[in-house]
């Protein structure tokens, strides 16, 4: 039995504590999709973590935790999230990273960095993690699967034809210095042998798994707003954030995923550009961002300040939909606290129609909000485990909430510990 938990917005809804939350019933805990350009907060008995390549079971000596081949890996970054948790007394996490996954190549961060730079004002907001190269270089079949690192012969003729290939544009276009292909050749047989202990085939092994009846649990990196397909394009991650995906990001059958679990914010943020129609601004955001999260709105892997705003009602019920969600979680509700009043974005008011469905990127660049109020509870419930407890205001919001999104929200959490969550009935 496969339980996908995927975000419903841009990220940052607080997939990390749900996904170590299930982990601890599962056998197998998989990232799908996505690279290290971004990050799940963790908070647990070791401390606080943010992990960006490891699986969150990997904080579970009895959880084997896989990278699959649909991720865009960073054997440097990988081999260093390892050992930050080793130095701080987690026991050494039981690991496979798929033969077919491919690899971020040293040369990816930089052609990120050049074009960013060269986009100037009209920049994607990348985090020069290297994506956007890498799945660009994927799908214009010159990537490298880690399998073939390990492949001298292979190694060396297709390192010369990527430096061919990709020469003349950063000497020509970025004015930089060429690639060199003994350079490289030298940094992937290091990174080959930092990743040699942990390969080997996924997907027949998680099949297998299956197979005996073991629980699987498919992590997803951000949200379905930054979908390439289903997402506000063109400023979105270059990987797929649906559940459905992770049939293909670690190769199983879609038959297989039982339960998709939907996380989603009691408010709205986000990170990096692109529309964002219920976004707040000034003081009123600037209050919200330093009460959020554990301390406040900022990305787990750039730091940077997340844009926040309301409950986006429409854009919810969509990212829902687009993840075929059989439940919800609504997390952070206790940041809600310290308002008179809470706003919902209920609508989209376009060329002076009002819609409650989410449109096209061209249509939502002209949408303006349309808030529905709703009082709020003015006390603490930070770390509330009884949602009976909860006052009726916070109970009336949440009941709401699910009503709009049309998906059943079985986990509202009241805080960013592990512990800090109630259960609805």
């Amino acid at each position: 039995m496969i339980k996908a938990i995927v975000g419903a917005n841009w990220g940052d809804e607080g997939k990390g504590k749900i996904t170590d939350m299930l982990a601890e019933d599962s056998d197998i805990v998989i990232r799908f999709q996505g690279g290290a350009n971004a990050g799940h907060t963790i908070i647990n008995n070791y401390g606080k973590f943010a992990l960006h390549t490891l699986p969150s079971g990997a904080f579970f000596p009895h959880i084997t935790n896989i990278v699959g081949n649909g991720v865009a890996l960073d054997i440097r970054k990988l081999d260093a999230e390892v050992k930050e948790l080793l130095s701080r007394g987690v026991p050494q996490p039981r690991l496979i990273v798929s033969e077919r996954a491919q690899v971020i190549m040293p040369y990816h961060p930089l052609m990120d960095e050049y074009e960013e730079a060269r986009l100037a004002g009209k920049s994607f907001g990348s985090t020069k993690s290297g994506i956007a190269p890498f799945y660009s270089d994927k799908y214009a079949k010159i990537g490298f699967q880690v399998c073939e690192l390990f492949d001298d012969n292979i190694l060396r003729e297709r390192l010369q034809k990527v430096c061919d290939l990709k020469n003349p544009v950063i000497v020509h276009l970025y004015g930089k210095q060429p690639l060199d292909p003994e350079a490289l050749y030298k940094e992937m047989v290091e990174q080959r042998e930092l990743i040699r202990p942990y390969v080997g085939n996924a997907a027949a092994f998680v099949q297998d798994a299956l197979k005996a009846g073991k629980n699987v649990l498919l992590e997803g990196q951000l949200g379905t707003l930054k979908d390439p397909d289903f997402g506000i394009y063109p400023m979105v991650t270059s990987s797929h954030t649906l559940a459905a995906f992770g049939c293909v990001g670690v190769g199983v059958s879609p038959r297989e995923i039982s339960d998709i679990i939907c996380v989603t914010k009691a408010y709205s943020s986000a990170v990096g550009g692109g529309d964002f129609v219920s976004e707040l601004f000034g003081d009123e955001a600037e209050e919200l961002r330093k009460r959020g999260g554990d301390k406040g709105e900022y990305g787990a892997t750039t730091g940077r300040p997340r844009r926040v705003g309301w409950f986006d009602a429409v854009a919810t019920e969509y990212g829902c939909r687009m993840q075929g969600a059989t439940e919800a979680v609504l997390t952070a509700i206790d940041v809600l606290g310290y308002l008179d009043e809470i706003k919902v974005c209920t609508g989209y008011e376009i060329d002076g129609q009002v819609y409650d469905k989410f449109p096209v990127t061209p249509l939502l660049d002209r949408a303006r909000p349309v808030y529905t109020s709703l009082p709020g509870w003015k006390c603490d419930i930070r770390g509330c485990k009884d949602y009976a407890s909860l006052p009726a205001e916070a109970r009336a919001y949440v009941d709401f909430i699910e009503d709009k999104i049309g998906v059943p929200i079985k986990m509202v959490s009241t805080g960013p510990r592990r512990e800090d969550m109630t259960y609805r009935k």
